[in-house]
């Protein structure tokens, strides 16, 4: 991925969270650089990180989106794209799970 689409895709992001989560444009930019962080590191390697889920509690998980490290994927996905969530594999759990990615509190 090249800078400048790096950069355009995390200002896209921060501007996502401003327009419907109510961000300050400062929240929006840590936040939005935090998900592009996790992103590139869940792509080497299984990555431990706590996320608030819907209810309020806080969750902690081990995810990562290494084609090497999960089993592999069959049949085809023919859902509608959500942009506002972030799919990953569980390895604690053997399992795709997501989070919102507005709610992504930090990357141990």
């Amino acid at each position: 991925m090249s800078t400048k689409s790096f950069l355009h895709e995390v200002m896209s992001l921060a501007w996502q969270f401003v327009r419907k989560n109510g961000f300050t444009m400062s929240e929006a930019l840590k936040c939005a650089w935090a998900n592009m962080k996790l992103k590139l590191q869940m792509k080497s390697k299984i990555v431990k990180f706590y996320f608030q889920k819907v209810d309020g509690s806080v969750r902690e998980a081990y995810g990562t989106l290494n084609e090497k490290l999960m089993p592999a994927v069959t049949g085809t996905d023919n859902r509608k794209k959500n942009d506002t969530v972030q799919t990953y594999f569980d390895t604690e759990r053997q399992e795709f799970r997501c989070y919102k990615k507005a709610n992504l509190l930090k990357i141990a």
